[in-house]
């Protein structure tokens, strides 16, 4: 008994191509079979002998597109046809923009209040002292924007020093000067526990059509989100995804086992090759277009989101990996003036019949196979390498050629070999880690506060987004002024200078607090008999002439004036600057160094 006809034959998807003589053509294979399975390509010595069969009279017939019956009806394929190697390069398209060159370099505290600007920080005061009183209205909080920005800058001083237990920077024997001479312990813990920034009495239920997954941190969110639109965009972008580490209990959290930190909320960035965030989009659980937007699915309308931003037919390029990479997103970026390549799956590749992974492996590695297609009246390249396994190329611009070459490991020569590599792959590359480069920059100093909300996690993720934004834009002014590399502030340096002026301009730290006052971490008696160690740094220029919290103080040891210019030695020392200064009738060192 035949089985087949026993169980009964699976339906398949008729697939035809059908043969037309056309005026012109070059490739006599281009129409190969297009059905979603993969199919084994033909070797190169029968290509050649099919190539052969036809007389140089006669023209090359063309494959025509091919029209597969599915559940959803007829779809139309693209024609896909090999390129004809080094005789046909791809040129990448000119960047039309600009960015205006910078005048100066600001202080850092500067680029972060360009984002933590003092309207959102005046709001963060107004909602925290409301929750306050929703919450016992017997116990007003009554904070002040100085102590938002001071807690903000204690908080930055907290994720350097990175203590296991927030109560240590007061501790006898762990105090941190920098955090326990600003703020006591319990005043920190009551702005952290009333920290808010939405009404709560806005807030509509799950079952409304109107309710927001993002409310409690949405003015926060739509702020920076503006902040960073507003930057001007370099020529050349990337979008990946990013995790904001987190395992507490929420409805937005997301796992992900291939990831550094496995649970967390998803965002999904655009940046430029340097790390510097462009605009982003927190995942709330489904992606719909913008109004007047195309659907193309939620991979494609991240984008498409993304890029919203960019100004039309600029020539901007843009990277991305193989979750957004589709036909339908290539011929939508193309449209709005944006050339784009990513890595491919082959299954988004309709009608593509690519050379398979053993005949490419048999060819060896740096072996490639390379088609194009029209799609919508754009052109749109694929380009599949083997180095130790295949991947698989799509875009709008670029090729394989010119091929270069890249240094790879030979088992059996047990030494480096020289391997073929297409062009495509470089510059993908060379321009794709940017989010990887901005999620490095992030862990260095990430500030992790224990919170029982949620929302916090994303508010202090939003906080290092921006020192990190900060300091790149700082890079950047920095590189268009000529100043090299060494002379430039690293991002641990950078991030010291923001939190000292945050805590110290334009505050006065020598105001009494309530409580009983804290122990010194060393006993008087040996603090005396310590040797004098280096001098202290002369503070931020802001700290230094914001005219708040300088008084003057004797000390029984006498060191070095800090004054520019004067080299005597005094007793008198500035308590917020904490630098030596005279301060006599002959010389009045006190008074010039605190001016502007």
């Amino acid at each position: 008994m035949n089985p087949d006809f026993f169980y009964g034959k699976k339906r398949r998807k008729v697939v035809q191509n059908v043969i037309v003589p056309p005026e012109d053509s070059d490739d006599p294979h281009a129409g190969e079979s297009s059905s979603d399975e993969d199919v084994e390509s033909e070797s190169p010595d029968d290509s050649e002998s099919a190539s052969d069969s036809f007389s140089e009279d006669e023209t090359t017939p063309e494959l025509h597109p091919v029209e597969s019956v599915g559940r959803k009806g007829i779809k139309r394929l693209p024609v896909w046809k090999a390129t004809c190697g080094a005789d046909s390069p791809k040129t990448c398209p000119l960047w039309l923009g600009q960015i205006d060159p910078a005048e100066s370099v600001k202080p850092p505290v500067d680029y972060f209040l360009e984002i933590f600007d003092r309207e959102i920080i005046t709001h963060i005061v107004e909602q925290s002292n409301l929750y306050a009183l929703q919450v016992n209205v017997n116990k007003p909080l009554n904070v002040s924007p100085e102590e938002i920005e001071q807690f903000l800058g204690c908080v930055m001083y907290m994720s350097i020093f990175n203590f296991p237990r927030s109560r240590m920077y007061w501790g006898v024997h762990t105090k941190l000067n920098e955090v326990s001479s600003v703020i006591s312990r319990n005043r920190f813990e009551d702005i952290k526990s009333k920290l808010h920034f939405n009404d709560n009495t806005n807030m509509v239920g799950k079952d409304n059509p109107l309710h927001d997954k993002l409310f409690k941190i949405r003015p926060i969110y739509d702020h920076v989100v503006k902040k960073f639109q507003a930057i001007p965009q370099s020529g050349v972008l990337c979008v990946d995804e990013q995790i904001v580490p987190f395992k507490g209990k929420s409805t937005l959290k997301q796992y992900n086992p291939k990831k550094p930190y496995k649970w967390g909320y998803k965002i999904f960035v655009l940046c430029d090759t340097k790390g510097l965030v462009h605009n982003f989009e927190l995942y709330t659980g489904k992606i719909t277009p913008l109004p007047g937007v195309t659907d193309i699915g939620a991979s494609g309308n991240v984008v498409l989101n993304l890029v919203s931003i960019l100004e039309s037919n600029k020539n901007f390029t843009l990277y991305f990996d193989n979750w957004f990479t589709s036909l339908a997103l290539l011929t939508e970026l193309h449209k709005k003036g944006v050339y784009s390549l990513g890595t491919v799956r082959c299954n988004r590749i309709p009608g593509c019949n690519l050379l398979p992974d053993k005949e490419l492996k048999k060819r060896g590695r740096g072996s490639i196979d390379e088609k194009e297609a029209t799609v919508d009246g754009v052109s749109v390249r694929v380009v599949k390498w083997f180095d130790n396994r295949p991947v698989t190329l799509m875009g709008t611009f670029g090729g394989a050629h010119p091929m270069g070459t890249v240094q790879r490991w030979d088992k059996k020569g047990k030494g480096k070999v020289e391997v073929q590599c297409p062009r495509m792959v470089k510059m993908y590359n060379d321009c794709m880690g940017g989010v990887d480069l901005c999620d490095a920059n992030l862990s260095r100093y990430r500030i992790f506060l224990k919170s029982r909300k949620y929302y916090h996690r994303l508010f202090f993720h939003f906080v290092d987004l921006a020192v990190v934004n900060s300091w790149s834009l700082y890079r950047r002014d920095c590189d268009s002024l000529g100043i090299s590399k060494k002379k430039q502030n690293d991002l641990l340096e950078f991030k010291m200078r923001i939190a000292e002026a945050l805590t110290k301009r334009g505050k006065d730290i020598l105001l009494k607090k309530r409580g009983r006052k804290s122990h010194d971490s060393v006993d008087a008696k040996f603090e005396a008999k310590r040797k004098r160690g280096p001098a202290n740094p002369i503070p931020e220029t802001t700290c230094r002439v914001d005219g708040v919290g300088h008084w003057p103080q004797v000390k029984d040891v006498r060191q070095r004036c800090k004054n520019p210019g004067c080299s005597g030695k005094t007793v008198f020392l500035c308590t917020k600057c904490d630098v030596h200064l005279c301060l006599n009738k002959n010389s009045n060192c006190f008074i010039k160094f605190h001016e502007k």
